[in-house]
């Protein structure tokens, strides 16, 4: 029975994973992509 269960659980953490690791993957891309269009002097990071 608990191995059944198991399964779903896994599972859902599969799934969790792929979703938190898809965003962050987004947020990331986005984040350069408007990096690259604030001037050089206006750059507060670097």
């Amino acid at each position: 029975m608990i191995a059944g269960q198991m399964t779903f659980v896994y599972s859902a953490w599969g799934v969790t994973a792929f979703a938190v690791g898809g965003y962050a993957v987004s947020v990331i891309r986005r984040g350069k992509k408007l990096s690259n269009q604030v001037p050089a002097e206006k750059r507060r990071w670097l």
